[in-house]
């Protein structure tokens, strides 16, 4: 009789255990998956973010060439209002 229930306690125990392990092993899978989706998620942001900078770098240099070529531009203005300034003083001076 006594070993039939320390046969009984220990067969409990062992399912207990085995138990334990499946949900043990279920919650590091579950505690994987919430990794992965959480992961995959931060790197579509992360992507997102990429792609932001670089379109903004792009414009950031266009824009600076096209600032360029209008500070060029505006200084020929400038010359040639001079230059015209120039001539109409000469011409009024006669």
């Amino acid at each position: 009789m006594l070993s039939r229930l320390l046969k009984e306690h220990q067969a409990k125990q062992n399912e207990r255990k085995e138990l334990q392990e499946k949900r043990r092993q279920e919650a590091i899978t579950a505690a994987t998956c919430l990794t992965e989706a959480l992961v995959d998620h931060l790197n579509v942001g992360v992507a997102q973010a990429y792609m932001n900078q670089r379109k903004l770098d792009h414009e950031v240099k266009t824009l600076q060439v096209q600032a360029a070529q209008f500070a060029k531009q505006t200084g020929q203005w400038i010359g040639m209002v001079e230059n015209f300034n120039q001539a109409l003083k000469g011409s009024l001076a006669w």
